[in-house]
């Protein structure tokens, strides 16, 4: 079963959706209670710009006292949908849905990396609506390389780990550069190759693809030779 809400002009859509999927696991009899609550849900999305569609599924009868009810609902930008999923009005229905459902989970799927280029998404749920793995790669090492080096140098000055066990120093130096690319160089990395990194579906002029590969190589470039004067 496809529930059809209200949709933008087609005028004023863009190429692709942004859609997020939830999984609802709901007890038998309470089928009716469900759909209810979801049209209500759906009613409160349909005032947030951005709005396309929403859709209820077929649901899915698993024969152990409960049935599986799937949702997908469309934005036209990952802006719009994020501002709907952090809505406290989102947050209230699901508080009230909780006499309805046993349980609700986000789909999602991601490369691993999301974390770092989250802008386009939620926080606590994921919409996996992060640029290609392969820039991602080019960004991370953007920033992880330096961090690298200059670690190594500030470490080896202050005789920081220098006499511990291999493995003991290694577990250490991963948490202090991870916790620096998260919270210091990644998100620096993000804003500067903003322009490059969009969403893997948003299309891109080949000129600004080319653009900031160019930029990523480059700097990566001037980061080598400069290192490498540094350590002759």
């Amino acid at each position: 079963m496809t529930i059809p809400l209200k949709r933008l002009n087609r005028s004023t859509q863009e190429h692709f959706y942004s859609s997020s999927m939830m999984e609802y696991i709901v007890p038998e009899g309470m089928d009716q209670a469900f759909q209810q609550w979801y049209g209500r849900l759906s009613e409160a999305a349909q005032g947030y710009e951005g709005f396309l569609r929403a859709d209820l599924c077929t649901p899915l009868n698993c024969n152990d006292g409960v049935v599986k009810w799937y949702s997908i609902i469309h934005f036209n930008t990952p802006d719009h949908l994020n501002r709907w999923l952090r809505s406290q009005q989102r947050r209230s229905h699901f508080q009230a849905g909780q006499d309805i459902f046993l349980a609700y989970r986000f789909k999602s799927f991601t490369t691993g990396l999301e974390g770092w280029f989250s802008s386009q998404a939620g926080d606590t749920e994921q919409s996996g609506l992060g640029p290609p793995p392969w820039k991602q790669v080019l960004a991370v090492v953007l920033g992880l390389y330096p961090t690298l080096v200059i670690q190594d140098r500030v470490f080896s000055a202050l005789g920081i780990m220098q006499t511990w066990p291999f493995p003991s120093a290694l577990v250490v130096n991963n948490l202090i550069t991870s916790a620096i690319l998260t919270w210091l160089v990644m998100p620096r990395i993000t804003r500067l190759l903003k322009f490059w990194l969009r969403p893997a579906y948003r299309l891109m002029s080949t000129r600004v693809n080319l653009l900031g590969t160019v930029l990523v190589l480059g700097l990566l470039g001037g980061l080598v030779i400069v290192f490498n004067l540094i350590y002759s």
